[in-house]
């Protein structure tokens, strides 16, 4: 199996829940490219029986300090909020993978760590770039989207990436979806693509264990293909694959779960929920995360030294 599935289509075998997942570790809300408020998604999450939440909202914890902070609203009752982030890591010289970069989820880990919180600000400051130079580009290409961009209220995006530039071209008319927009115009080779400016896997990794998290590699179909490429990885930190990811079908879900179990990784899973093509809840009926996942994670954070439940993990009793 040389490579998985795109990522943001449906399965060619879907998985059939035997009922709700009670979890879900992969989510992303208004704070990064999602299309929800932080309170709309964990209420929307636990109406349909979600227990373990974590908002990986791509380099920032905006969300998440949100929702914990002294001033704001209990959280829905039974849900328990993990501290959790997904940074786009850029691959270098390791084997081809898709558009050159790794995803890797940080879970459990520090969320006041300042340290993190200073890479994570870099980040950032390298999609603000990719932003502005997107919208360039479009605008060189005769499809300016700076009317729509003028109703957009970016304060409420506390990290840019292509998913709004997407929207902004759906608001403009030059495309019908996210998906489309990244088809024809902003995906790798695309006419609109601008590289991306940021960190490693190595880095990533490194700085999520410092902080007292557990990293995961994110919704990687190719594992059997690039099994060294993870062994490299866990060498310096990687604590998981993400097996029980939306989209991969059952021969996806057997063959990473096959290398995380050789290799003795942390199995998580999650929706990957953005809001562009259905509800929270339409998302979650189609995601099957076994309620052992939760357990193991936790288990997994409890081991590191820095990490498990006092490393900012919240539920509705604290």
């Amino acid at each position: 199996m040389s490579r998985g599935p795109d990522r943001h289509d449906p399965p060619a075998e879907p998985i059939v829940p035997n009922g709700p997942s009670p979890v879900d570790l992969h989510t992303h809300t208004l704070r990064s490219d999602g299309t929800l408020e932080p309170g709309d998604l964990v209420e929307q999450a636990a109406a349909v029986g979600v227990h373990l939440l974590a908002i990986t909202d791509h380099d920032n914890l905006a969300a998440y300090r949100e929702l914990t902070g002294p001033d704001v609203q209990a959280l829905p009752a039974g849900l328990e909020l993990m501290p959790g982030v997904e940074i786009n890591c850029l691959t270098g010289d390791a084997p081809a993978v898709f558009e050159g970069e790794l995803h890797i989820l940080g879970f459990g880990f520090q969320p006041d760590d300042g340290a993190f919180e200073a890479l994570l600000a870099g980040q950032r400051d390298g999609r603000l770039v990719r932003f502005d130079r997107t919208l360039e580009v479009l605008r060189g290409l005769g499809m300016s989207v700076d009317s729509a961009l003028e109703e957009l209220d970016l304060s409420a995006i506390a990290s840019l990436g292509r998913p709004t530039v997407a929207r902004l071209m759906i608001a403009s008319g030059y495309t019908t979806s996210v998906e489309d927009a990244f088809e024809r115009w902003l995906g790798r080779g695309r006419p609109a693509y601008v590289p991306r400016e940021g960190i490693g896997p190595v880095r990533a990794i490194t700085a999520i264990r410092a902080a007292g998290g557990l990293p995961v590699l994110a919704h990687f179909g190719e594992a059997e293909a690039h099994e060294s490429l993870i062994r490299d990885l866990q060498a310096i930190g990687l604590g998981g694959l993400e097996v029980y990811y939306r989209t991969f079908d059952r021969a996806h879900v057997e063959s990473v779960g096959r290398v995380a179990d050789e290799l003795g990784l942390v199995k998580t899973g999650g929706s990957d929920f953005h809001g562009d093509t259905g509800s929270y809840a339409e998302m979650h009926a189609a995601t099957s995360v076994p309620a052992f996942v939760g357990d193991r994670l936790r288990n997994a954070l409890a081991r590191w030294p820095a990490g498990g439940q006092s490393a900012g993990m919240r539920t509705d009793h604290d």
